[in-house]
């Protein structure tokens, strides 16, 4: 039976909303340091700006909570939050301390403070949304974070190779943190429950944005999960805001090993075979292929941006003033309305 479409969900959104809004209203989707790279460029381009987060993260201080209290893994709630603070002094404040960890030979060892903070918030209010909105306004934060989902999800991979001794063997690996680090290769994802449910908040805001950007981030653990959420994917195809697909710097060792950029599009592709981009983003030092990935982008119904976004030292990772230059770029020259400043 077909679905019924989610339009009604979403907030007044008339032809003349752009032409008098100063600041597109943007929506980011992941999990973990990708999501928290996205948002902290996007906060310096707009101060309307929501991060939907993964829900599925059953490892370290998150897994822990998750087992012993029955709730959602706060963890990347906790580094959305801390990537949304300012760069002031009361937002590097808040965010060091909400990323604060207990080193202890107790029970608080590894425990975050901010994970503390939001799962006593959840107890209180009986809220997750609320509860959120709360500690974002005590930090200072500038936007918003929602969870993709109201009910803690189990990922589980199909796997080639996940037992180095049987190289091509097929086998079913449960749990985000045994999936981001398995040694085979993963073939698909799926979510336990199947058909969870989405939080509405985080549908209306995906219905009424301006732009969606989904990713960067580990691809099968944290990006591709937003689309097994049924109303959450709904919402993401029958959206009239544009959509950016951002592509990682380098694959994951381990989840994503010798994936080409082009193939992070088309395993994405064979998860949610109607879902579209109008922008890929990729690092220009990233793509040796430059015309295999304008092709694949083209199968997603979408053109190829690239532009520097990698930090100039260290390990991979976003330069927060590079990709928040590409993402203003793109908002742009891709808008329907143009500049929004």
């Amino acid at each position: 039976m077909a679905r019924r479409s989610l339009r009604h969900l979403a907030g007044p959104r008339g032809a003349l909303r752009g032409l008098t809004s100063k600041q597109p209203k943007v929506v980011a989707l992941g999990g973990g340091m990708g999501l928290s790279a996205s948002l902290t460029a996007l906060r310096r381009i707009t101060g309307d700006l929501t991060a939907v987060v993964t829900v599925a993260d059953d490892g370290g201080s998150s897994g822990r909570l998750r087992d012993e209290l029955g709730v959602l893994p706060p963890g990347d709630l906790r580094k959305a939050l801390a990537a949304l603070c300012g760069d002031d002094e009361w937002g590097r404040t808040w965010a060091e301390v909400i990323q604060h960890r207990f080193v202890s030979r107790g029970d608080l060892h590894d425990h975050a403070v901010g994970n503390l903070l939001i799962v006593a918030l959840w107890e209180q209010l009986g809220d997750h949304v609320q509860a959120l909105d709360l500690v974002g306004k005590l930090l200072g934060a500038h936007g918003r974070v929602l969870p993709m989902s109201a009910v803690p999800l189990e990922l589980r991979a199909l796997v080639r190779g996940h037992d180095p001794a049987h190289p091509d063997d097929l086998s079913t690996v449960r749990g985000q943190a045994t999936v981001a680090l398995t040694p085979g290769e993963v073939q698909e994802v799926h979510l336990v429950p199947h058909d969870p449910p989405a939080v509405p908040e985080a549908v209306r805001a995906v219905l009424d944005a301006d732009w969606v950007v989904l990713g960067p981030g580990s691809w099968f653990s944290s990006v591709i999960p937003h689309l097994l959420v049924p109303e959450l994917l709904q919402a993401l195809t029958e959206t009239k805001a544009r959509k950016v697909l951002s592509l990682n710097l380098a694959p994951q060792p381990g989840e994503t090993d010798g994936f080409s950029p082009q193939r992070h599009l088309e395993v994405l592709a064979r998860h949610a075979p109607k879902l579209t981009f109008d922008v890929v983003l990729a690092d220009q030092d990233a793509v040796p292929d430059q015309d295999s990935l304008s092709e694949a982008a083209e199968q997603l119904g979408g053109k190829v941006e690239l532009a520097p976004v990698a930090a100039s030292e260290g390990a991979s990772r976003h330069d927060p003033e590079l990709l928040a230059a590409a993402y203003d770029r793109i908002f742009r020259m891709h808008g329907r309305i143009g500049p929004w400043r």
